[in-house]
């Protein structure tokens, strides 16, 4: 079955197989004349890449990339990306890949405006009113991933490189003009990195619905976008060639990022420390903690959780969702626990202090204290 549809919620999307043709078009739609295509050094020779700057040059728009982005990428990516696109005159950004390179391309579109150091703008309160408006670029994004959403998100997480600790710099603007979300990139996506992004798009769901803010909103996009990981990350997983599944994942994926404006809880404030001092990666690193804050967060949710089971078809209320979790982790090959992930206690102290300290926290059902994050860490080894 081929699903192509177009959204305009909560911005321009050009879903299905085969848009990325249109992406010259969706360039010249938000005025741009001499785009700057900004991915992770990872993509940067592959031929989905290659590809999308062909359709570039075919359209008159020149074929200039920057891919000097690291997996979580910093300030000194930033500073290198933004003198890229002042050096070669560029009038717009093309936001290519995972995360990291969407995250970095929308922060370099939204910084080429400012005057004010990137730290300025992190999501505390009004600060992004300090920004100048004027100068920011516009924005394309097209993710080859199915997991972070930020193709649809107004926020970058950069790292900075002296503290080594994650900041969420935010702005309405980040949120791009057009995006394309076309399920043939995500194609060639390893076995594992189908895994992690899966889970990150489930992370992003399950946080949002369980946050105890008011976004009802946000609350029916999480619970639709648990659906379709349900049903069609074991299937992307199992055969990457399911144009089908791989069509869901990325509606999954932009759902959770669209949901979690609602909040998001201790599996990304606890993982959050985790990937800035050990680099790992984001979704997986959520995956695996993921269990121990569901027996963490017990106690507020457990009604909730049981709500979600039964749209999702899962008997048994909350455990019957607790193994289901556990179930998928090992269908996909998730480490069970941090010390398995490559971790060592030895800093427990040190990430509890960081997590309670992140944004994420304060959306948690549960409130994060100190103490009870550092048993959550315990828990997790």
């Amino acid at each position: 079955m081929s699903i192509v549809a177009n959204w305009s919620y909560p911005t321009a999307i050009k879903m299905g197989s085969g848009r990325i043709k249109e992406l010259a078009d969706a360039c010249k739609s938000l005025g741009m004349k001499k785009p700057l295509l900004i991915t992770d050094r990872g993509l940067a020779s592959m031929a989905i890449t290659q590809g999308a700057l062909d359709i570039l040059a075919e359209g008159g728009l020149g074929r200039a990339i920057f891919a000097d982005v690291d997996p979580n990428p910093n300030d000194i990516n930033l500073e290198a990306g933004i003198k890229a696109f002042r050096d070669g005159g560029h009038d717009g950004v093309v936001a290519f890949g995972g995360g990291s390179g969407l995250d970095l391309a929308k922060c370099v579109a939204f910084m080429v405006g400012q005057t004010r150091p990137v730290w300025d703008f992190e999501d505390i309160g009004d600060w992004w009113t300090r920004a100048s408006i004027e100068g920011i670029a516009p924005i394309v994004a097209v993710p080859t991933t199915a997991g972070t959403g930020s193709e649809v998100g107004r926020a970058s997480v950069i790292t900075n490189s002296k503290t080594h600790v994650k900041k969420i710099i935010y702005h309405p603007k980040f949120l791009p003009g057009v995006v394309i979300c076309d399920p043939e990139l995500t194609v060639g996506m390893p076995k594992s990195i189908t895994a992690g992004t899966g889970m990150d798009a489930l992370a992003h769901c399950l946080e949002a619905y369980s946050s105890p803010f008011y976004h009802p909103m946000s609350q029916g996009i999480a619970l639709e976008g648990m659906r379709l990981v349900k049903e069609y990350l074991p299937r992307a997983f199992n055969d990457g060639s399911d144009i089908e599944a791989r069509t869901h994942m990325m509606s999954a994926a932009a759902m959770g990022a669209v949901s979690f404006q609602k909040g998001l809880g201790a599996i990304h404030a606890i993982s959050h420390p985790i990937g800035a001092l050990y680099n790992t990666h984001h979704g997986m690193t959520n995956a695996v903690v993921m269990p121990a804050v569901l027996r963490f967060n017990r106690a507020a949710i457990e009604g909730k959780i049981a709500s979600a089971a039964a749209y999702l078809g899962i008997e048994g209320g909350f455990d019957g969702f607790y193994n289901w979790v556990l179930k998928l982790r090992t269908e996909l090959g998730v480490p069970e626990t941090l010390g398995a992930l490559g971790l060592d206690k030895g800093r427990i102290d040190e990430m509890s202090a960081m997590a309670i300290e992140d944004p994420s926290a304060g959306g948690n059902p549960v409130k994060m204290t100190l103490e009870n994050t550092k048993a959550l860490y315990e828990d997790c080894f």
